[in-house]
């Protein structure tokens, strides 16, 4: 059985791939392989169906639901609304969800700090506040407020308390489920968005709701730690399962690029991309290049999109909302995505010709679009000069569009999660093409991909850096850094004033994960809190980036990804991506020097060791330096 699975939830949100979005799906619809989904598990008789006991929740809640809306309407504003959000809505919810009647906790201590929730659930802290207090924000004098937001409590606590791994925060009209992120280099949480599911009467999000937060997903087995809950397997599940997916994605990509390259290699109007191959004028190396360029333009387009990153913001500008409803409607990857799910087939080209028309438009802008003027050299038309004019049948293009979109994990097909694809992902499967070799057969109209260990991986030194060396190196070098810079007398300004360069960037893995953490200090400062929220490290990020961040490498698609892996990590919808252009560079940074120069010899110096303090040691290198170039100048 095939089963395709397209991200369908309204009201949930799911941030730092805590529980990737493909496993909820997979909870939703009973997935008897992740474990942990048949009603006795969830403490009910083996004839009882999950969705029958969803549902009498559902019926109970709805009433709930109308008399604490009603009573928001009527509260007067002198009154905080805490206990009304709490007895008329919290906590009928949780206990429709098997907690019983939560009753009131005592603070708890932990190294001399206090973190005083309202609730706890045996280990589970459970946060709840009024509606009229933000999760994200303080409120002076609001208890498990004032020091810092809901959100932050709960978060701090689940690092610092060893008893605690999963917790709640709610203001009645959103819900967090959170876990002890430590380990994560994003904040991470599911969100939902009570109000909108309970309004907009989305069952379908409640049940998912009901299956992810209910008390037998955070309750220890018998003789066991709450390591060992339904949450912390399924979450351990998903760790597990990336790693698979990532490898059905680097098929998904070759395959890609394959039904492309042989897509524009057989449709009968490209006759000059036919020739200039025969005739040398472009290699076959120079053809894959731009191929991957077109695949990679696909995937920026699936993140961007799915993380409504991409378009201009509307706001209350009409004529900039139908601008977007139009791009959605008939212009979009999302739209491509669907019709490659249906497997649709013609030997029409005009869904490329419009996907054309979207490439050269984020180049320069569209307004009509509301596509912003990225100016970068991925939708450049000099990046893929011979293609920019070819035509390719909607079956091939569809087909490539189908093996970026789906994997396949044995007979179950799944939806890659782009929303929170990771610039490791990325990065790793740029890698693996390096050391893909292209074959072209012009009569049969076939591009296939072969392995070809020591092609452009080697030549241009790029090798993929694992994520558990990147924090290894961040946590000797960079952290020290910082900790220093949060005792300045101003820690806010020395953050921004740090540089982090990486002379082989790659596609920007080392620097996404440095970037993260300058922010998460900064957030920390500006917030005054240790666990600062979501929103405040996303806006820390962008500045992060602007200031920061530097990059070099000799590989140019490699310094192309690192500005779309920035982008796509830190900055504001349409804002271009030559904002990076000066701080991400093509080059050589291991030589330092010309051709020229090399060919009269390196000088003695240069091999002199410097011992010393960091900074002595650079200041005498680069007066080394200074001296060998104006001796080669002399």
């Amino acid at each position: 059985m095939q089963i395709s699975r397209r991200n369908a939830f309204t009201t949930i949100r799911t941030d730092g791939g805590l529980l990737p979005a493909d496993l909820l799906l997979r909870i939703a619809e009973g997935d008897r392989s992740i474990g942990g989904l048949t009603p006795e598990s969830y403490h009910l008789t083996k004839s009882e169906r999950l969705n029958e006991a969803a549902t009498r929740a559902w019926n109970r809640l709805q009433g709930a639901w109308e008399g604490f809306r009603a009573g928001m309407d009527k509260l007067p504003e002198s009154e905080t609304g805490t206990t009304l959000t709490r007895e008329r809505w919290l906590l009928i919810l949780f206990q429709e969800l098997g907690y019983g009647r939560l009753q009131t906790a005592k603070s708890i201590e932990i190294h001399g700090k206090t973190y005083p929730v309202s609730h706890i659930w045996q280990s589970v802290p459970i946060h709840l506040v009024s509606f009229r207090q933000e999760i994200d924000r303080r409120t002076p004098g609001a208890r498990g407020a004032a020091r810092v937001s809901p959100h932050s409590l709960v978060q701090e606590l689940l690092i610092r308390g060893d008893d605690y791994l999963w917790g709640f925060v709610s203001n009645g009209l959103r819900l967090r489920l959170l876990r002890d992120n430590a380990s994560l280099t994003r904040a991470a949480c599911v969100e939902f968005d009570l109000q909108s599911m309970m309004e907009g009467q989305v069952y379908s999000d409640f049940f998912l709701l009901f299956l992810l937060c209910h008390q037998s997903r955070v309750e220890a087995p018998e003789g066991k730690t709450v390591e060992h809950c339904w949450l912390e397997r399924w979450y351990n599940t998903s760790l597990k399962e990336g790693t698979r997916v990532l490898d059905h994605l680097r098929d998904g990509v070759e395959k890609a690029i394959e039904a492309l390259g042989g897509g524009f290699l057989g449709h009968p109007a490209n006759t000059a991309l036919r020739e200039k191959l025969r005739a040398g004028t472009l290699t076959t190396q120079d053809y894959y290049r731009q191929v991957l360029r077109v695949v990679y333009r696909l995937l920026f387009l699936f993140v961007a999109e799915d993380r409504d990153l991409l378009l201009r913001p509307a706001g209350e500008d009409a004529r900039l909302a139908a601008a977007r409803d139009l791009y959605t409607r008939h212009y979009s990857s999302q739209r491509l995505r669907r019709l490659a799910e249906k497997r649709r087939s013609a030997r029409h080209a005009d869904l490329y010709r419009a996907l054309r028309l979207v490439f050269a438009k984020l180049h320069s802008g569209c307004p009509e679009l509301a596509l912003p003027a990225l100016g970068s050299y991925l939708f450049a038309p000099t990046s893929t000069p011979d293609l920019n004019d070819t035509d390719i049948a909607n079956a091939d293009l569809l087909a490539a569009v189908w093996n970026l979109t789906f994997t396949a994990d044995g007979n179950v097909r799944r939806s890659v999660d782009y929303r929170n694809l990771g610039p490791e992902e990325l990065g790793s499967v740029y890698e693996s093409l390096l050391e893909m070799h292209p074959d072209v057969n012009l009569d049969a109209g076939r591009f296939t991909l072969n392995v070809a260990a020591g092609s452009e991986r080697k030549t241009t030194g790029s090798y993929y850096t694992p994520t558990g060396l990147v924090n290894c190196l961040l946590d000797s070098a960079l952290e020290p850094v910082l900790d220093e810079a949060c005792k300045k007398p101003n820690p806010e300004q020395a953050l921004l004033d740090l540089k982090v360069c990486d002379p082989a960037c790659g596609s920007g893995h080392f620097l996404i994960a440095a970037a993260h953490r300058i922010a998460k200090r900064l957030a920390a400062i500006r917030a005054g809190e240790d666990e600062p929220a979501p929103e405040s490290i996303q806006h820390a990020l962008r500045d992060v980036v602007g200031r920061c961040i530097y990059g070099v490498d000799i590989n140019p698609m490699a310094v192309e990804l690192c500005k779309i892996n920035l982008w796509l990590e830190a900055l504001e919808p349409g804002r271009p991506l030559t904002f990076l252009d000066h701080h991400i560079r093509c080059g050589n940074s291991l030589l330092g020097t010309t051709p020229a120069l090399m060919k009269r010899g390196i000088p003695d110096d240069a091999f002199k060791p410097h011992r010393g303090r960091r900074q002595e040691g650079l200041l005498r290198t680069q007066e080394a330096a200074t001296k060998t170039n104006a001796a080669a100048k002399g």
